[in-house]
């Protein structure tokens, strides 16, 4: 509970700790953020770490002369895009295997197709927009290599959804994170962009449990009526 406590304090207080971490550790802070946007986009077990608001943050603190905006957004952008790769390459790799069983109800060949059908449609789209969404942008490259996309068509995706995440906060910070109204309640802002991030998701989710909620009471009916 503790441990989650100072996580918490750590995401809605990342100013501080951000702020800290360049009196502290100057330069190195760069590494810092690299390793952090490179986990959160490249590890599949870490969607937790925080990612839109870190960068807002950090393009904040970057607009008082602590970093050279230039260099930290294109290291995040490097960063983003080293990770979206490496979690391609491992859900390539080991998407086979785990996708091996047949007669597994929720890890089988037939999901995998299902997979790769969707990511032959729909799959530029979602590399980008995915950037936008936490949990989901963790996600979608590992589901990406897993389906099999056409490597050269994900690494261009790829690349284009990194610049565009990286620019939308990190320059968005820089400009707008030193504003009164928005330094004054700069931990209001950050809690306002998790919100924003999370809401597609949280939306997603309820039209799925209603239209669960419907199907099933439609076939109840229909049992009844026969």
């Amino acid at each position: 509970m503790e441990l989650f406590a100072t996580f918490i304090d750590i995401v809605l207080h990342l100013d501080r700790h951000l702020i800290w971490l360049v009196q502290n550790y100057g330069s190195w802070v760069y590494l810092i953020l690299f390793l952090i946007i490179f986990c959160e986009t490249g590890l599949v077990v870490m969607p937790f770490l925080p990612g839109d608001s870190l960068l807002f943050v950090a393009g904040a603190i970057a607009a008082s002369g602590a970093m050279d905006v230039q260099w930290l957004a294109g290291l995040l952008m490097l960063a983003a895009f080293c990770g979206d790769n490496t979690n391609y390459w491992i859900g390539r790799y080991f998407g086979p295997r785990i996708f091996a069983s047949t007669d597994s109800r929720l890890l089988n060949r037939a999901h995998l197709e299902k997979t790769r059908n969707f990511y032959a449609k729909h799959g530029g789209k979602t590399i980008i927009f995915a950037r936008f969404l936490p949990i989901i942008r963790t996600f979608a490259p590992f589901v990406a290599g897993v389906g099999r996309m056409v490597y050269p068509h994900f690494m261009a995706y790829s690349a284009f959804g990194s610049v565009f995440w990286i620019s939308f906060f990190v320059f968005g910070g820089f400009f707008f994170g030193n504003v009164p109204v928005v330094k004054n309640n700069l931990t209001l802002f950050i809690f306002g962009i998790i919100l924003i991030s999370v809401l597609p998701g949280f939306i997603q989710f309820v039209r799925a449990w209603f239209a669960r909620r419907a199907s099933s009471g439609s076939l109840d009916n229909r049992k009844t009526s026969e």
